[in-house]
């Protein structure tokens, strides 16, 4: 499980370095955008190989961002990238909350 964690952190590590979506670039995202694009690659991951193949190059309906933002793999990359979204989602949610 340890090895597990790790890799969804060097992902988010991984948005924040390479992609620059940072705290500062992800706090524009209001209307659960983060989430939603979780929801996508988690939902990718769990459609059949043959609809996989069949949805190649199409963005999912629901994806909150342009089409060149939408890069599934394969379904173990897409569930770590979809964990790493929904971590964004909550540091953010949490950074918007007042203490007290």
């Amino acid at each position: 499980m340890k090895g597990v964690i790790k890799e969804i952190k060097d992902e988010r590590k991984r948005q924040e370095k390479i992609e620059e979506f940072d705290y500062y670039h992800d706090e524009q995202w209001e209307h659960f955008e983060l989430a939603a694009a979780a929801s996508c690659y988690a939902g990718h991951a769990s459609i059949s190989s043959e609809a996989r193949k069949e949805n190649v190059g199409n963005t999912p309906d629901n994806w909150p961002w342009g089409p060149q933002w939408w890069k599934p793999s394969n379904r173990r990359r897409d569930l770590v990238k979809a964990a790493a979204l929904i971590v964004a989602e909550i540091e953010r949610i949490d950074a918007q909350e007042v203490p007290g």
